[in-house]
C-alpha cells in the first residue's frame, strides 16, 4: 500500500505544479497584454507556421500528426489577433516547395489543410481568402479553399489569407502575367507598357491586392529565412524568429512578438 500512497502524492504534487504553473502562465500573459500599446498593434501579422515534423519526430509520431496538431493551434493564433486588434492575417500553410513531396505524405497533408480551412470557415469570425495558385492544386483542394471563401465572404471580421501552393516567386511571376493579359485585352503594346509600367502596377495583380502589407512576419521553430513567404509584400516588414515549433506556439510567445515589434523603430527602407 505504501508505494500507492507515495504514486497518490507524487500524482497530486504534479497535479498542484501543472496549476501552479498555469496560473503563472496567465498573469505573464496579462502583464503582456497590459503592455502593449494599440499604437504599436501591426495592422498585417505573416506567419510561417513551420516545425510541424520535427515537432512529430521529437515525440516519435509520424508527420500527420504533427500537422495535425499545427492545424489544431490556427484558431488559438486567431483569436488572439482578434483580441489585440490585428486586421489582416495570413497564414503559409503549404508553399509550391511542398507540392513535390511524395503522395503517401501529401495526400493526408491536404486533407488537413482542407478540415482545416473548413473548420475556421464554420466559426463564421473571419473572412478566409485563398492564396497561391490554386490551378497547381488538386481539384478537390481548390474546391474546398474557393467554397470557404465563398461562406464567409460577407462576414464582419479579421480578414485570415490562407497560403496554400504558395511561393513568392510564383507569386509575382503571376502577377506579371495578368498584368500583361490585362494590357493586351486593352491593345496595349509592350512597348507602351514598358514606357508606364511601375510597382504599383504589379502590385494590383498579387494575390493581396488591396491589402495593407505585413507589418510583422513571424517564423516559428528557430529558421530565421523567408524561404520564399510574400517577398514582394515583406520589403519593409519587421521578421521575428522564435525557437518553438508551431505545434508548441502559446499566446506568450506571439505576445513577446508583438512587443518586440512595438519597440522597433520601424525605418521603412530608409
Amino acid at each position: 500500500c505504501r508505494p500507492r500512497a507515495r504514486d497518490g502524492r507524487g500524482a497530486i504534487e504534479r497535479q498542484a505544479s501543472m496549476a501552479l504553473s498555469d496560473v503563472l502562465y496567465a498573469a505573464y500573459a496579462r502583464r503582456l497584454l497590459r503592455e502593449l500599446e494599440a499604437s504599436s498593434v501591426p495592422r498585417h501579422v505573416g506567419v510561417m507556421l513551420d516545425g510541424n515534423r520535427r515537432w512529430a519526430r521529437a515525440r516519435g509520431a509520424g508527420a500527420s500528426e504533427g500537422h495535425q496538431a499545427g492545424a489544431d493551434n490556427i484558431e488559438n493564433l486567431l483569436s488572439w489577433c482578434d483580441e489585440v486588434g490585428v486586421e489582416v492575417v495570413t497564414l503559409w500553410l503549404l508553399s509550391t516547395d511542398n507540392l513535390n513531396r511524395p503522395e503517401d505524405e501529401l495526400r493526408p497533408l491536404l486533407g488537413i489543410i482542407e478540415a482545416a480551412v473548413d473548420t475556421l470557415a464554420a466559426t463564421h469570425r473571419w473572412r478566409i481568402h485563398p492564396v497561391g495558385a490554386l490551378d497547381l492544386l488538386p481539384a478537390q483542394t481548390a474546391a474546398r479553399l474557393k467554397a470557404a471563401e465563398d461562406r464567409t465572404r460577407d462576414v464582419d471580421g479579421m480578414l485570415v489569407n490562407v497560403a496554400v501552393g504558395y511561393g513568392g516567386r510564383r507569386e509575382i511571376a503571376d502577377a506579371v502575367r495578368s498584368l500583361l493579359q490585362q494590357q493586351a485585352a486593352m491593345g496595349t503594346s509592350i512597348e507602351e507598357l514598358a514606357e508606364v509600367i511601375d510597382v504599383e502596377h504589379i502590385a494590383e495583380h498579387l494575390y493581396t491586392k488591396g491589402q495593407p502589407d505585413p507589418d510583422l512576419v513571424i517564423r516559428t521553430s528557430g529558421e530565421q529565412r523567408l524561404g520564399g513567404f510574400l517577398l514582394w509584400q515583406s520589403a519593409h516588414s519587421e521578421f521575428y524568429f522564435c525557437e518553438a515549433y508551431w505545434p508548441d506556439f502559446r499566446k506568450v510567445d506571439f505576445l513577446r512578438a508583438l512587443r518586440a515589434y512595438g519597440e522597433r523603430h520601424r525605418r521603412f527602407g530608409s
